[in-house]
């Protein structure tokens, strides 16, 4: 199971027992969006190869 943690400034993600932060701007560039209107899910498809979502996507702006 990967683990998000969202601030201003970036992700905090643990994925597979290594932890490791994604930049806001890294997110940005990887999505073609403003940080805030991301969603979780876009975040989870940059991590992991064949995320499972459980769960509706929610904006970041929404999450902060």
């Amino acid at each position: 199971m990967t683990a998000l943690s969202f601030d201003e400034d970036g992700v905090d993600v643990e994925y597979e027992g290594t932890e490791f932060r994604l930049e806001k701007e890294l997110v940005e560039e990887a999505t073609q969006q403003r940080y805030v209107d991301a969603t979780d899910h876009d975040v989870l498809r940059m991590v992991e190869e064949d995320p499972d979502f459980s769960s509706e996507p929610r904006r970041i702006g929404d999450i902060l």
